[in-house]
């Protein structure tokens, strides 16, 4: 009798600690920042142009 008591507590002790699991949508929106800076791209034309300044054929040199 007393391991049934004994199991019949173990079990309870083990049922009254299972995880609870709760899927909730977000009260606020998701929000993504997308501030990139495209400054890459404006020294590339800035190459480009002084490569067409500095060159062998525009007789600067």
């Amino acid at each position: 009798m007393k391991r049934l008591l004994l199991l019949v507590t173990a079990l309870s002790a083990l049922w009254a600690c299972t995880p609870t699991v709760q899927v909730a949508a977000p009260k606020e929106p998701i929000t993504i920042n997308l501030n990139v800076k495209i400054e890459h791209e404006i020294y590339v034309k800035v190459d480009k142009a002084l490569d067409d300044v500095i060159s062998e054929s525009s007789g600067l040199f």
